[in-house]
């Protein structure tokens, strides 16, 4: 469950559009059917770094390694005139351009495995190797001058000590000793139990040597960092108050002076103050954030404020959408924003009046398993943007757009995919039961022919406030080619569609949302498409949450696979790593104060009501819905004597579940076998 995000999905009456993407085995030749070692061979274009001069763009290209099933990456260069593309360095990561173009900036790891900041020249090929670190560097930022280079590293620190162990013997061979917890959030989804330790701003010379820490303290400083024009300042965010850990929503914009050390708070309002960036003549500061009131979702807005903090104002209080990232024109006359727009990021230009003209769409993110929407991009100093783009057939390549036209720059899984028969993507009309029109997408099997009814998935997103799109989904491939159609959508709650419709479920998760996931399936079978004696439904995350919810409402299912859920609000409240999200943003009142309000919301209390033959899946190292809600909702079907299983995705975080290729298919094979299992029938059935 992401972190600012609730769940929820749209239905009702139907109407197909054409398919989003036609699609055939190309180049003759029978066409197979997307598998789960597919996986491996896919490609996916990320964090695209365009020149200042908008001549080249360096960005990372990802595949799965079949021999350690993980996802490795190397940083490639494209001329973006002619699209030649050739690699620069396996194995990194963070590409940065430094101010004149003729240097790049990365993180790879050294000759011991351990991650350090590399310097590439371009023209003269070579590379120095720039820090000798004990950890990860992130964050990394040219000074303006190209002399310097900024970042973000956890330093280590002392745990706290409660009394002492005995003093053991010469060659003994006793236990570990204790460890003491203090810390509010003292462990971190796909990053574990938390090390003693802060993280902190450094500074190290472009061309090697010592590195210096700038920040101190016990609080933790984030990126993304911004220098000032004369690069006699940066700019973090950071909450630097005595009381942080109970304030972690709380961040405030922060300018550090290189010269004296002296940090001084730019912003000062109840809400998260991030991402600051500054303008080319260093008069003003663009950064993103909202007033915290407590609900469940927020738009966040882009602001603008003097250099010393002074005359902010919201720039796009009129735009209804959340901004994700910006970057100053050059001639600091406006902004590049990104943001969400019904399932498709993309990019536009703002003035400073909050006037937006889009430049860019189509972006698309660079995860595979399930649709969501993404994407990243940069801008040169010329206009030139480099954005990562894709379809619902095809995972995210490298795009430009200059002057109003857009190109494609890389075709990473062209010919891969062109010998795979996919399957299609529809939008799919659904209208919920308020009478709202609702976005709902609809794959179909290869194959598919019209009149055929075809069992279906209901596949529903996680976050809740998150949205699907027309992306490409490995999960939604292979459920399709095992013969089902999947139906996806964005239900209320979903973002992208307005801070009042992402409201509609603040203290009300899980609930109307259900309507409209049970309309969306009834548009589905009015379509003709779905049979409706073989439906089912799947979700992770906030997809978990009402997967478990659905079952216990309805027995039109024939089988289930609840993934990572909450089950149970109260514990999960107090056993999630953000400790202190759960009970300030989505009830009123602490569990204690409300237990039956939090009781009336867990789909653990609908258990009694279960029919449905549901499996159960969840990774080992879950800290953001951990493992128990899943144990415990595997338990109370077991002991309601309704056929489960519970699947552990071994080693798997609540984020990374999907992370090793491997585990992503054998993921998606055990939800089909599942769904197998009950599907009733062998042959598809033609409507009427």
């Amino acid at each position: 469950m992401l972190k600012t995000s609730l769940l929820a999905l749209f239905a009702g009456a139907s109407i197909f559009a054409a398919p989003l993407l036609a699609q055939d085995a190309g180049g003759g030749g029978v066409a197979s059917r997307f598998e789960g070692r597919d996986i491996f061979a896919l490609q996916v274009a990320a964090d695209p770094q365009i020149s200042p001069d908008g001549r080249s763009v360096a960005y990372v290209r990802r595949q799965g390694d079949i021999m350690t099933d993980r996802q490795k990456g190397s940083i490639w260069l494209v001329d973006v005139a002619s699209g030649r593309q050739r690699p620069l360095v396996e194995g990194a990561s963070q590409p940065r351009w430094s101010p004149d173009g003729r240097r790049l900036a990365y993180v790879a790891a050294d000759a011991k495995g351990n991650a350090q900041l590399f310097v590439r020249w371009i023209a003269e090929d070579a590379t120095v190797r720039v820090t000798g670190l004990p950890d990860s560097p992130s964050a990394i930022t040219w000074s303006p001058d190209g002399k310097s280079i900024a970042y973000v590293m956890r330093v280590p620190g002392e745990p706290m000590k409660l009394g002492k162990a005995p003093d053991k013997p010469e060659g003994a061979d006793w236990a570990k000793p204790l460890e003491v917890i203090d810390r509010i959030d003292y462990r971190s989804d796909g990053g574990g139990y938390v090390e003693p330790g802060y993280d902190h701003v450094f500074l190290v010379a472009a061309d090697g040597g010592p590195s210096r820490q700038l920040t101190s303290g016990d609080y933790q400083h984030g990126g993304p960092l911004s220098w000032s024009p004369d690069g006699r300042s940066l700019l973090f965010s950071a909450v630097r108050k005595p009381d942080w850990q109970r304030e972690v929503f709380d961040p405030e914009i922060y300018a550090l002076d290189l010269a004296s050390g002296a940090i001084r708070a730019l912003t000062d309002r109840r809400g998260p103050d991030i991402a600051p960036v500054v303008s080319p003549d260093g008069a003003r500061i663009a950064y993103l954030g909202y007033d915290d009131r407590r609900l469940s979702y927020q738009n966040t807005l882009l602001y603008v404020m003097n250099r010393d903090g002074s005359g902010v104002r919201a720039i796009t209080a009129g735009l209804d959408r959340s901004i994700d990232r910006v970057e100053w024109a050059a001639d600091g006359r406006s902004l590049y924003a990104q943001y969400d727009e019904r399932g498709v990021n993309r990019v536009a230009r703002i003035t400073l009046d909050g006037k937006v003209s889009e430049l860019a769409t189509g972006l698309t993110g660079t995860g595979f398993d399930r649709p969501y929407s993404g994407g990243d991009f940069s801008v040169s100093r010329n206009g030139v943007i480099a954005f990562t783009s894709g379809s619902a057939l095809r995972p995210a390549d490298l795009s430009v757009v200059s002057g109003g036209k857009a190109r494609r720059l890389t075709a990473l899984n062209d010919d891969f995919l062109a010998h795979k028969s996919l399957g299609q993507v529809r939008e799919l009309a659904v209208k919920a039961p308020d009478g709202r029109e609702e976005p709902a997408w609809l794959v179909t099997p290869p194959g598919y022919q019209a009149g055929q009814k075809v069992p279906l998935v209901l596949e529903i997103h996680g976050g809740p406030h998150t949205a699907y799109g027309p992306h490409f989904s490995t999960d939604d491939q292979l459920y399709a080619a095992a013969g089902y159609a999947v139906l996806y959508t964005n239900p209320r709650g979903s973002t992208s569609y307005g801070e009042q419709f992402a409201q509609l479920i603040h203290h009300k998760y899980p609930g109307d949302d259900y309507g409209d996931l049970m309309a969306a399936v009834d548009a589905a079978i009015a379509a003709g498409v779905a049979d409706p004696d073989n439906l089912f439904v799947t979700g992770g995350s906030g997809g978990g949450v009402l997967t478990s919810w659905i079952v216990g409402k309805t027995d039109r299912f024939r089988g289930a696979a609840t993934q990572k859920p909450v089950i149970n609000w109260v514990s999960e409240a107090l056993t999630m790593d953000n400790t202190l999200f759960t009970s300030r943003y989505w009830f009123p009142k602490l569990p204690w104060e409300d237990p039956m309000g939090y009781w009336s919301r867990s789909p653990l209390s609908l258990v009694g009501n279960v029919k449905t033959p549901t499996l159960v899946v969840v990774g080992s190292e879950d800290y953001r819905t951990p493992v128990s809600e899943s144990e415990q909702y595997y338990a109370a079907l077991q002991i309601q004597g309704v056929p489960t299983a519970l699947v552990k995705v071994p080693g798997a975080s609540h984020g990374g579940i999907a992370a090793r290729p491997s585990q992503s298919a054998a993921k998606a094979a055990a939800i089909i076998a599942w769904f197998d299992r009950y599907r009733t029938g062998t042959k598809t059935k033609t409507a009427p």
